[in-house]
C-alpha cells in the first residue's frame, strides 16, 4: 500500500488549504497513491483537530477523490491536553477512516479510546527513539488497530535504515496488524527503499520529503508518489 501524506505540521510549500489539500490529493491518486494521511489546518496553517476544520478537509478531499481512505493527525501539538484531544474526537462531525495515534505521546491510549468510540480505526504511531513500541504492545487493544505507523525521526541518510530495522525489531513480529514503515527529511528515500525490500507497505509526500532521491526539490505531492511508485514496480 502506498499513503501520501501531502503536508504535516509544514506551513510552507505544502497544501494548506482545503483545496489545496483535495487537489494535491487527487493529483498523487491519479499516480499511484492508494491512501491518504492528512493535517487538517486552521486559518493561520496550524494543525487543527476541531470538528469544523477537519469536516472542512475530509469533505474537499472525498469530493475529489472519494475511493481513497483517509486518515488525520491526533498529534499532541494539536492540543496538548489529551481529555481535549478527545473531547475534539468525539465532536467530530464527519469521521475520517482513520487517524494516527502517536503511543509516546502522554495520553496515547485515551485519545485511541475515543477514536474506537466514534468507530475510526487507528494508525497506531512508533517513533523512533521512544518507548512508544513498549507501550503500544502492553496495550490490551493493541491487535485491534488498522496499521503500525513506524516512523523513522532519524534524519541522517547514512544511518536512518539501521535505525530503521531497530525501531522494527522492537515492534517485534508477534502481531498481526500491517506495518507501515516511513523516514523523513534525509532518511524518507533510504527507509522507503528498506520497506520495499520487507515487502512493508510506505507513504511519501511533502510531510516526509521536499526533495526527491536525487536532492532535487520535488515540487509536488504527485512527483514524490510517482518516483515512489516506480520504486515499488517489480
Amino acid at each position: 500500500m502506498l499513503q501520501v501524506c501531502p503536508n504535516g505540521t509544514r506551513t510552507e510549500g505544502v497544501p494548506v488549504s482545503p483545496a489545496q489539500i483535495a487537489a494535491e490529493v487527487r493529483a498523487a491518486a491519479d499516480v499511484g497513491a492508494e491512501d491518504v494521511h492528512v493535517h487538517p489546518k486552521d486559518d493561520t496553517g496550524a494543525d487543527a483537530l476541531d470538528a469544523f476544520h477537519v469536516a472542512e478537509t475530509l469533505t474537499a478531499v472525498r469530493a475529489r477523490t472519494p475511493s481513497l481512505r483517509v486518515g488525520v493527525t491526533t498529534g499532541a501539538w494539536t492540543a496538548p491536553d489529551p481529555a481535549e484531544r478527545a473531547a475534539l474526537i468525539r465532536s467530530w462531525t464527519v469521521l475520517p477512516d482513520h487517524a494516527s495515534v502517536n503511543f509516546h505521546e502522554t495520553g496515547a491510549e485515551t485519545v485511541a479510546e475515543a477514536l474506537f468510540e466514534r468507530g475510526v480505526a487507528i494508525e497506531a504511531g512508533i517513533f523512533s527513539g521512544t518507548d512508544a513500541a513498549e507501550r503500544f504492545l502492553r496495550w490490551p487493544h493493541a491487535h485491534h488497530v488498522l496499521r503500525i505507523l513506524a516512523e523513522v525521526t532519524d534524519t541522517a541518510p547514512e544511518t536512518a535504515t539501521g535505525t530503521a530495522k531497530a525501531l522494527l525489531h522492537a515492534i517485534g513480529t508477534h502481531h498481526s496488524r500491517p506495518i507501515l514503515l516511513h523516514g523523513e527529511d534525509g532518511g524518507a528515500w533510504p527507509v522507503l527503499r528498506l520497506a520495499v525490500r520487507h515487502n512493508l507497505d510506505v507513504r511519501i509526500g511533502l510531510e516526509d520529503t521536499l526533495t526527491l532521491p536525487d536532492g532535487s526539490p520535488a515540487g509536488d505531492n504527485a512527483t514524490l508518489i510517482q518516483t515512489a511508485r516506480a520504486l515499488l514496480a517489480p
